[in-house]
Order: C-alpha cells, then structure tokens, then sequence
C-alpha cells in the first residue's frame, strides 16, 4: 500500500523561507492546524484556508489526495 498524501500550497507571505509547494503525509498531518504547525504559521495569521478549493476550518480533517491552499490577510493600498 502506498503513502497517503496532501498537497499544502502556500501564498503570499507564507512563502517567505519556504517552496510553494510542498507534498506531506497525511497520517501525519490529517488536520489543517497540524500543517499550520509544521510550518510555524500562526494560526491567527491565516486569512483564507481552501481544501479542493472550498473554504475550510482550521480543524477540518483531511485525506490523501486533497489540496490545502493557505492564504495570509492581503494589504494593497
């Protein structure tokens, strides 16, 4: 049996020091806060949180083959 992953995108700031997209396995990382953890993003910090692009609460489980998308608060001006 193979290994179960997910796919975190990350945008913006978040991927200062960081690739843009990273694989993970998901028995590890089964929920979006233990991802935000791997990554020592704050969880306040998160904006927009998408999961097979639809919005998403932090403590959504996943399962292999979804797509995290996370996004900080944009500024523009």
């Amino acid at each position: 049996m193979g290994i179960n992953m997910i796919e975190v995108r990350l945008f913006a700031t978040f991927r200062e020091g960081r690739q843009k997209i990273v694989c993970l396995e998901v028995d590890q990382f089964n929920t979006i806060t233990k991802v935000l953890d791997y990554f020592q993003i704050p969880h306040e910090e998160v904006a927009i949180c998408l999961v097979n692009g639809a919005h998403s609460k932090l403590d959504t489980s996943l399962k292999d083959g979804d797509v995290i998308a996370l996004f900080p608060p944009v500024g523009g001006g």
